[in-house]
C-alpha cells in the first residue's frame, strides 16, 4: 500500500498532468484534420492592402481605361478606384486530389472595382506572379462589371468567395460546405448547400484526371490551373503543440517513476508485517 503522504504527492502530480493535458486541447486553436479541413489559406491583411494599392498605380489605371473604351465607348478622363478589394479564392488542386487536411480554396486574385464618371464599372484583378521573388502585386486583368463585389455582398458572415472556373461558377465557402451562387454550367442547384466532404468527392470526380502533370494536360488540353500559395499564412502552432506535449510526457514520466519508487520503498521485507 502507498502511505497517505505519497498518495497526496501522487494526487498533486496527477492533477498537474491532467491540467496540462486538457489545456493543450482547450486553450490552443483547433487544427484541421481530414474530417474538418480548413476553409482557405487566408490572405494576410497587409497583402490585401498591397493588392488594393496596386490597383491605384498609374499603370493599372491606364490598363483599366482600355476596358472602358472597348466597342467604341468613350475613353473616361478619370477613374474612381475602390479603396477595398474582394479576395477571390479558387479550388485548391490538393483538395481536388483528396489530400487530407488541406484547405478547399487558395488565393486566386484580389478584385478591385473601378468606376467611370458615367457609371460604367469594371474590375481590376490584382495578382502575384509566382516567378517574381519580390512578390509584388500587379493588375493582370481588367474585366467588365463587378461580379465579385456583387457576389461578396451575398455571403454569410465568415464565408468567402470560391471560384470553380471550369464551370464559370462561384460558391459561398464556409468550414462546413459550399453553396452555389451562380454558374454557367451548374453542377448543383443554385442556393443548395453541399457539405464539404461531398463537394470534395464531386470535384475529384470532375477534375482529378486533369490536374497539372496529368496525361490530359500533357496532351495539350486545358488543364487544371495551378495557383501559387498566399504569403505569410496564419501562425504555425506546431512548436507550441510539441512543447506542451513534451512537458506533458515529462510529468507523466515523473508520476510513473514516483509510483515505482514508492512501491519499492513500501514493499515489506520477507517476514515483516504488512505496511
Amino acid at each position: 500500500m502507498i502511505k497517505s503522504g505519497s498518495r497526496t504527492v501522487f494526487t498533486v502530480l496527477a492533477a498537474a498532468f491532467l491540467s496540462m493535458f486538457f489545456s493543450m486541447f482547450l486553450s490552443t486553436p483547433a487544427m484541421a484534420t481530414a474530417d474538418t479541413p480548413a476553409q482557405v489559406q487566408p490572405l494576410p491583411p497587409a497583402e490585401l492592402t498591397k493588392a488594393v494599392a496596386a490597383a491605384h498605380a498609374p499603370g493599372a489605371l491606364s490598363y483599366a481605361k482600355t476596358n472602358f473604351r472597348q466597342n467604341g465607348q468613350p475613353d473616361p478622363a478619370t477613374l474612381a478606384v475602390a479603396g477595398s478589394g474582394v479576395v477571390a479564392y479558387v479550388l485548391n488542386p490538393d483538395f481536388v486530389r483528396g489530400v487530407p487536411g488541406v484547405p478547399a480554396g487558395i488565393v486566386d486574385y484580389v478584385a478591385v472595382p473601378v468606376t467611370a464618371p458615367d457609371g460604367r464599372v469594371a474590375t481590376m484583378q490584382a495578382t502575384l506572379d509566382p516567378a517574381d521573388p519580390t512578390r509584388t502585386w500587379t493588375v493582370s486583368s481588367v474585366l467588365s462589371d463587378n461580379y465579385e463585389q456583387t457576389l461578396a455582398g451575398k455571403l454569410s458572415p465568415g464565408a468567402v468567395l470560391l471560384g470553380e472556373p471550369q464551370i464559370n461558377g462561384w460558391y459561398e465557402l464556409t468550414g462546413q460546405g459550399v453553396r452555389l451562387l451562380q454558374a454557367s454550367l451548374p453542377q448543383t442547384p443554385v442556393g443548395q448547400f453541399l457539405p464539404l466532404a461531398d463537394y470534395q468527392r464531386e470535384v475529384h470526380d470532375r477534375y482529378a484526371d486533369k490536374l497539372p502533370g496529368s496525361a490530359y494536360q500533357k496532351n495539350g488540353s486545358l488543364g487544371f490551373a495551378q495557383k501559387p500559395p498566399p504569403v505569410a499564412a496564419a501562425a504555425d502552432h506546431t512548436g507550441a503543440y510539441l512543447g506542451i506535449g513534451a512537458a506533458t510526457l515529462a510529468v507523466l514520466a515523473g508520476i510513473v517513476i514516483l509510483v515505482a519508487r514508492n512501491r519499492r520503498r513500501l514493499r515489506p521485507a520477507v517476514g515483516d508485517p504488512a505496511v
